[in-house]
């Protein structure tokens, strides 16, 4: 965790944000913080309302009401012109690094740095090739297919595409689900790797509770659209909410039998 002193600071906060699809209340008044540099996972099932959450916090959607404060700014109200800007400020990395498999990795991993930029082709392969090698990648990888490509490589890959833009944030969407306990803890340390080496913020969107328990600075439990706890994984398993305690005692997972870098 980090060390004593001054506690780091917020770059995305919730206040009372609700959302409404016709007469289903999705979200029942959401208040949170994600403190700058440290991993934020939101845990909850199926229709605990995680995706939506997920999408109003990156900009994708709006919400019927409440703040959502992205480093600074209010981004509630803001016109389709000043959203985009705003959600270069999020790197997004899907469940299955969610690349083109008709492109090369070079075009997958430039994409951003065509759409928002002006540089050159070369200068383009230059970036691409540079974020790839800090990723352990070789340059030679550009020429690759994604289908040529280990599952490992292609989250890497999918991890450069979300840096190009050297985004403040970056926001995993189950990045486990599917995974054998082998190959989830491998994700989960390229995501601190990505956190440390990139000094970025995380968001973890999940159903992983011993990911979180690996990763979690602050764990977030959603349940039908409300938060039930927060705090670090030890203090959800742990703590007053009976919510909280059950959710993790039905997971299966024994706290105490999971590597847990940051408690």
């Amino acid at each position: 965790m980090e060390e004593r002193g001054a506690a780091p600071e917020p770059i995305i906060v919730l206040e009372d944000v609700k959302k409404t699809f016709g007469n289903e209340q999705v979200l029942r008044g959401i208040t949170m913080t994600c403190r700058r540099g440290e991993t934020t996972v939101i845990i909850g099932g199926s229709g605990a309302g995680k995706t939506t959450l997920l999408r109003l916090i990156v900009a994708l959607e709006q919400p019927t009401s409440g703040r959502i404060i992205v480093e600074g700014e209010n981004i509630v109200g803001l016109s389709e012109r000043e959203l985009n800007r705003v959600r270069r400020k999020f790197g997004m990395v899907y469940q299955y690094a969610a690349l083109l498999d008709s492109i090369t990795v070079l075009e997958n991993v430039a994409f951003p740095l065509v759409e928002h930029t002006k540089l050159s082709r070369k200068e383009i392969e230059e970036r691409v090739v540079e974020k790839l090698r800090l990723l352990g990648l070789q340059p030679n990888v550009i020429h690759k297919f994604p289908a040529e490509l280990s599952g490992g490589m292609r989250k890497r890959v999918g991890l450069a595409r979300a840096l190009m833009l050297e985004p403040p944030i970056l926001v995993y969407d189950e990045p486990t689900s599917g995974l054998d306990p082998l190959t989830s803890r491998v994700v989960d340390d390229m995501i601190e790797e990505m956190r440390d080496k990139f000094e970025v913020t995380s968001l973890v969107i999940s159903h992983d509770i011993a990911s979180c328990i690996r990763i979690a600075h602050q764990a977030i439990l959603l349940i039908r659209g409300e938060i039930v706890a927060r705090g670090t994984p030890d203090e959800l398993a742990n703590g007053d909410s009976e919510a909280a305690r059950d959710f993790f005692a039905k997971s299966g997972v024994a706290l105490d039998a999971v590597p847990a870098r940051l408690r």
